[in-house]
């Protein structure tokens, strides 16, 4: 160093001016010189020769042709490689592909216009703060830099982003709203900015490995809600480096800039004044559905006719004329409705599809008491507009918050004509508006996103509420530049603070209010619907079934024994049974279909009693034709 500043002709205040380069250089020139030194001392001759390929062309000044070529140019460039010193960059020596076989480096941390030495690398030791030339032979497994000085004035290593502008504050623009300050709102002592909207930033920025130096400006005069397509577009134009507030993901804005992950959910609904609906007359009738009405009401038959056949022919109470049995079945069916049947059942079957079908009534009659008690107890409250079909298939005038982009969406999306939509401000335009109407003035419905309608709903006014679903699904999140790697960052850290709760904790600290304590009870919530009680009547509906199928069994195996023509006249009379005037036994395939009826209709001890004598006669008669058929009969009859 002291050569080299000894060496320098000119020379500025303060220390000798030079670099990594002016070391190579000085080295290149005792190489050289050395280079030539041992070339003259192995008899090298230094002469020069024409070279055919360097000519003059027409016109040229070069005068090319006038240059000679050193003859010993070949001995002398092996003479350079095969040349080795310690020069003041290091140990100067090639390899055979004519590189540096220990190249070093100076690692400097530049920051402004002044820099600092970290440490130096080389092939052998790579990065280290021992100086290359004192670690040849050593091991570097303990070496290492000292720290550098990062953009931000911090030591923490950053993962790759470059702060716009050599390290100056991100440029963020923030809504200067007139209405809903809870989101995002400007802050007079001290100044700044503040919300629900700043604090998930914020928090999502503490979650960044490396700091982001940021300075919030606010976009609109405060006097209305800016423009927030105006706003991303001012983004997009590198008037401002990112937008933080209540911005909403639509499809036109994603072209233009890149959204982080959504940190609130979102989406168009539906607002309308309420009114408490007038009672019904036929309310009675809304606790269940015109299916379950209908279904309830065939099983309450059904049930009725099963017992009445399974009691009919041992019942004496289900059994007289024909139309007293039709009054019999329908009475019997609804008085089960009530417990309060007259009429008894005795036969074992009558009473198992019973005794199912009261605990399915029971269940009915408890679930239709309740329903019925919150339709006519509970606040009924309705409204003539239905939710966004409705609204768009009327003309009266709809209210839109300022500078949202519910406006463009129902005038390019839904062809909502444009002198239907009402402009409003604040809060408070809000419930004007709704409480007057459109006949005074007001709206009929607003149409705005559920956060905003959320905060308004639960600000007092009950009498106001959502009709409908939401008919757009989208979000909010913070804008940036286009291929901003801050986007991709802070959508991970959104991730982390909805998994470990603090975007609730922000979320309840600046939204959570009070809820209407008027119950809202819609009538079809209500109504109870045959998919709440199917599981019942399948139960009972099988009960009925295998019921008629023991009886079917069992009367098919009385009149398999039983002939038509061998009964009296069906109150109780036989006629006396005789061999010679006895009609031949039928088949069952030959026996009516009358007959067959008008031995259901018999009574049960009628036909056991029949059974019973038909069975005592057989036994008779086969004791006669056993003693007539005997040898001594045949004997005395060949005699006379």
């Amino acid at each position: 160093m002291k050569r080299w500043n000894d060496g320098l002709e000119y020379k500025k205040p303060g220390p000798a001016l030079f670099n990594s380069y002016a070391l190579y250089a000085y080295d290149s020139v005792w190489l050289a010189a050395q280079a030539l030194e041992t070339f003259l001392n192995s008899n090298g001759t230094v002469s020069y020769s024409n070279d055919p390929k360097l000519r003059d062309v027409n016109g040229s000044t070069l005068h090319l042709s006038s240059l000679r070529v050193f003859d010993g140019g070949q001995k002398y460039l092996d003479t350079l490689l095969t040349t080795n010193f310690t020069g003041l960059s290091g140990e100067v020596q090639f390899d055979s592909d004519k590189n540096f076989i220990h190249p070093a480096y100076d690692v400097l941390n530049i920051g402004g216009n002044s820099f600092r030495r970290v440490g130096y690398w080389s092939n052998h030791s790579g990065l280290s703060i021992v100086a290359p030339e004192t670690l040849y032979g050593n091991s570097k497994s303990d070496e290492h830099l000292y720290s550098i000085i990062w953009p931000g004035e911090t030591s923490e290593t950053p993962r790759g982003w470059v702060f716009p502008n050599n390290g100056k504050p991100l440029r963020i623009a923030v809504p200067n709203r007139r209405s809903y300050l809870a989101f995002v709102a400007k802050e007079k002592n001290p100044p700044g900015v503040r919300g629900y909207c700043i604090d998930v930033f914020e928090a999502a920025i503490n979650l960044l490995p490396y700091p982001v130096p940021r300075t919030y400006m606010l976009y609109g005069d405060g006097k209305r809600n800016p423009s927030y397509n105006d706003l991303v577009n001012a983004v997009a134009l590198n008037e401002y480096d990112a937008a933080v507030g209540d911005v909403t993901i639509v499809t036109n804005r994603t072209k233009i800039v890149d959204f982080t992950q959504p940190y609130m959910e979102s989406g168009l609904v539906v607002v309308v004044p309420m009114k408490q609906a007038k009672s019904s007359p036929w309310a009675f009738m809304k606790p269940f559905t015109i299916q379950m009405w209908c279904v309830t009401g065939a099983f309450f038959l059904l049930v009725g006719s099963v017992v009445w056949i399974l009691e009919h022919r041992m019942n004496h109470e289900f059994r007289g004329p024909p139309s007293q049995q039709l009054i019999t079945i329908f009475w019997f069916s609804f008085s089960t409705m009530f417990f309060s049947h007259r009429e008894n059942t005795v036969s074992t079957l009558g009473r198992l599809v019973l005794i199912i079908w009261l605990f399915v009534v029971l269940i009915i009659n408890s679930s239709y008491t309740a329903s019925l008690k919150s339709i006519l107890t509970v606040q009924q409250l309705t409204s003539r507009i239905e939710g966004i079909d409705s609204l768009i298939a009327s003309t009266e005038p709809i209210g839109v918050q300022d500078g949202s982009f519910a406006w463009n969406y129902l005038v390019d999306e839904l062809n909502i004509a444009a002198s239907r939509l009402v402009t409003l401000k604040t809060q408070e335009d809000y419930a004007t508006a709704l409480t007057k109407g459109p006949k005074a003035g007001g709206v009929a419905a607003i149409v705005d996103e559920l956060p905003y309608v959320e905060l308004f709903l639960s600000s007092a006014n009950c009498q106001f509420s959502t009709v409908g679903q939401e008919f757009t699904k989208s979000g909010w999140g913070f804008a940036f530049q286009r291929d901003s790697p801050l986007a991709v960052d802070l959508s991970t850290a959104i991730l982390q603070l909805s998994e470990n709760g603090d975007l609730q904790k922000i979320h309840n600290k600046w939204l959570l209010r009070s809820e209407c304590t008027d119950s809202l009870n819609p009538v079809d919530e209500n109504r109870l619907s045959l998919s709440s009680f199917w599981g019942f009547f399948l139960i009972c509906g099988v009960s009925c079934l295998l019921a008629l199928l023991v009886f079917s069994c069992r009367v098919y195996t009385q009149y398999s024994r039983f002939s038509p023509h061998e009964g009296g006249d069906g109150d109780g009379e036989t006629e006396d049974i005789r061999p010679a005037t006895r009609a031949p036994r039928r088949s069952l395939r030959t026996t009516s279909f009358k007959d067959l009826i008008e031995f259901v209709d018999r009574k049960e001890t009628e036909i056991k009693e029949i059974l019973k004598r038909k069975h005592s006669h057989n036994s008779h008669d086969s004791k006669r034709t056993h003693h007539s058929g005997s040898p001594s009969d045949d004997a005395g009859g060949a005699h006379a």
